[in-house]
C-alpha cells in the first residue's frame, strides 16, 4: 500500500450506492482519497490518469460493464486493485478470473468493506498470495476453494480442471498457459502441455529410462503426472530449491 494511503475510485450507476460507498471509505484511515464515477466511460477517464490504486467496481451498468472495465484495466502497465461490488453472485467466477482482490455483495456492510481494504493492503495488488480464494462453479452454485489446496491443474481446451488435495475437482474458464504464468510466483510449475503442479504437494520425482514423472498429493492415492523432457531440468531445479 502506498505510504500516504490508497487513492480510490468508486464506480456505480446508482447514486445512493455510490454516495454510501464514498462515505464509508472516507471513514477508513487507509484510504487517502476517494473519487467517484457513474459510468464505465467516466471511470476509464479517471483510471487513464494513472493515479488510482484501488477500484470498487459495480458489475451491471449500462454501456461498459464492470467486467469489461476490469478487463481493460488489466492491460495497464500498473493496474489498480479491483474489488467488485454487485447485487448478485452470478459473476463471481468471471470476477476472480480477472484477478479481483475481492467480491462484495450489496447491501454493503462497513465491516465487510473494511475487510476488502485490508485484503488490498496485504496483497498490494501485485503480491502473489498462495492462499488466494478461487471461485468455482458447479451446477449453477458458486463455491470458493483455497489456491493452496490445488495440487494439479489439468488443461481441458479453453478451461482447466483444478484437482485438490481433498480429491475434489473444479472446472474454471482459463487456459492453462494463462493460469500457469499467473500462478508461477506462488509455487506452480508447468510440467507438460496439459498439466501444471503445485510444488508444495509434490511427494516424489521419478526418473526411469530417460522419462520423468512426479507423484502429487491429490487425496488418498497420489496422482502420477508425466513430465515433458523440456520441463524436466527446470522442475528438478525448482523442487531442489524448494527443499533447501
Amino acid at each position: 500500500m502506498p505510504a500516504a494511503g490508497l487513492h480510490t475510485l468508486v464506480v456505480d450507476d446508482e447514486q445512493p450506492v455510490l454516495d454510501e460507498l464514498v462515505w464509508l471509505l472516507g471513514r477508513d484511515d487507509r484510504i487517502a482519497t476517494v473519487e467517484s464515477a457513474r459510468s464505465g466511460t467516466d471511470a476509464l477517464q479517471v483510471l487513464e490518469a494513472g493515479e488510482i490504486d484501488l477500484v470498487f467496481l459495480d458489475i451491471a451498468m449500462p454501456g461498459l460493464t464492470g467486467l469489461q472495465i476490469a478487463s481493460l484495466v488489466g492491460r495497464f502497465r500498473h493496474p489498480p486493485a479491483i474489488v467488485f461490488v454487485t447485487a448478485h453472485d452470478a459473476h463471481a467466477v468471471e470476477a476472480f478470473e480477472l484477478n479481483a482482490v475481492d467480491y462484495l455483495l450489496k447491501p454493503i456492510r462497513e465491516e465487510r468493506l473494511r475487510e476488502s481494504v485490508r485484503r488490498v493492503c496485504e496483497s498490494d495488488a501485485t503480491t502473489a498470495d498462495p492462499d488466494a480464494t478461487i471461485a468455482v462453479e458447479l451446477g449453477g452454485v458458486t463455491r470458493f476453494v483455497q489456491r493452496s489446496a490445488v495440487a494439479v491443474v489439468e488443461a481441458q481446451g479453453d478451461y482447466v480442471r483444478l484437482h485438490t488435495t481433498g480429491g475434489d475437482s473444479h472446472l474454471i474458464r482459463t487456459p492453462l498457459s494463462t493460469l500457469a504464468a499467473a500462478w508461477a510466483d506462488v509455487g506452480f510449475a508447468r510440467v507438460h502441455r496439459s498439466h501444471a503442479v503445485n510444488l508444495a504437494h509434490v511427494v516424489e520425482l521419478r526418473t526411469h529410462a530417460g522419462r520423468s514423472s512426479v507423484l502429487v498429493d491429490t487425496g488418498a492415492t497420489p496422482t502420477e503426472i508425466q513430465v515433458a523432457r523440456r520441463h524436466t531440468r527446470e522442475l528438478r531445479d525448482l523442487i531442489h530449491h524448494r527443499a533447501r
